[in-house]
């Protein structure tokens, strides 16, 4: 019987003369990538001045290299515009109603007016309406608007009397206003949890805690818009208590919230109390300590405590955005809910 031969490099002559797969690398520092390519520019006029603004841009922020400052309540810079609040509106020459500035492109050639008559008029009632019906207490972006347009909710007569809790009615019913009350939103706060409330009575609707919980944020959807009309109103799936629902506690919707509605249990806890001193609080931006993402946190400090934590949107880890850590886990700091060693 015939010997075997062992497998040698050279029984296979052409691996040997094949080429090595590692490429040389130059000397010298990492080339820059290529520079991104220019947009074209849009020219069009606002109140009267020439503007030109990268192709795609949006009215709002055509307006903002103008340095003018449109009011909006349900745009955030870290969420896609919704266009539900109408502050932002402008007049467009050409256009048969006012067109959101949040989501409307520019384009050649446009005659934009922001403070038109006709706009004021329009924002002032949109104003009016949710401030009648609204809480706007804890809202001083709101109030500050109201008092820019000169808005007189006042007009529309006293608040009606709450309604009571919205869910425990029949779905889509709703009491005729007497002409003598405005319709309020006004109801019961929810304090179902440790780490915060939930005062739908402050919601105007913005849908902001809606996209955060959603697919521009948390994709959770524990949270939605649940009814018609002026018995719309913020709600878990089936209205079950925030315990029993698809909640993680994240807080986003508390970050991107304009009214308070959606509020830390401390700063709840604290205004109940009088103790909230927003202006007296120092801010300090640090990193979220829990994983190794990064996260900026905006620590907000009052008589050498934490209150709360809040992220930037311009920070370019999450855009704003934080988990159940990094929104709640400072609390840790003040030795909430630690076991004190016998």
């Amino acid at each position: 019987m015939e010997k075997k031969k062992p497998v040698t490099q050279e029984s296979f002559p052409f691996i040997a003369s094949a080429p090595s797969p590692t490429v040389p690398v130059p000397p010298g520092p990492i080339p820059a990538p290529p520079p991104a390519a220019s947009r074209n520019e849009v020219a069009l006029t606002i109140d009267g001045k020439t503007a030109r603004v990268p192709e795609g841009s949006t009215l709002l922020e055509a307006c903002k290299t103008q340095g003018i400052d449109t009011p909006t309540l349900c745009y955030l810079e870290n969420l896609n515009p919704v266009n539900v609040c109408r502050v932002c509106v402008v007049e467009l020459e050409g256009a048969r109603t006012l067109v959101p500035a949040c989501s409307r492109r520019v384009e050649n050639g446009m005659v934009v007016r922001t403070d038109s008559e006709r706009v004021r008029l329009s924002r002032r009632m949109v104003l009016e309406f949710l401030a009648s019906s609204v809480d706007v207490s804890t809202a001083p972006e709101l109030q500050s608007y109201l008092e820019r347009y000169g808005g007189q909710p006042e007009r529309y007569g006293p608040a009606a009397q709450a309604a009571g809790e919205p869910e425990a009615g029949p779905a889509g019913v709703h009491a005729a206003p007497d002409g003598l009350t405005a319709a309020t939103v006004a109801q019961p706060v929810k304090i179902d949890n440790d780490l915060y409330v939930r005062d739908y009575g402050k919601c105007i609707l913005c849908y902001k805690c809606v996209q955060a919980c959603g697919e521009e944020a948390q994709n959770t959807f524990a949270i939605a818009v649940a009814g018609r009309g002026f018995d719309s109103r913020i709600s878990t799936e089936f209205s079950v208590p925030l315990p029993d629902s698809a909640c993680v506690y994240c807080g986003n919707c508390i970050g991107v919230c304009p009214t308070g509605a959606l509020m830390f249990k401390s700063e709840y806890d604290m205004r109940e109390a009088g103790n909230w001193k927003e202006s007296e609080q120092q801010r300090t931006d640090t990193i979220c300590p829990y994983c190794g993402v990064g996260c900026t946190l905006t620590l907000h400090v009052q008589d050498n405590q934490i209150v709360k934590a809040t992220s930037p949107l311009d920070q370019e880890v999450t855009r704003g955005h934080l988990c159940i850590k990094g929104r709640f886990g400072w609390q840790f700091v003040r030795g909430k809910d630690k076991k004190k060693s016998s």
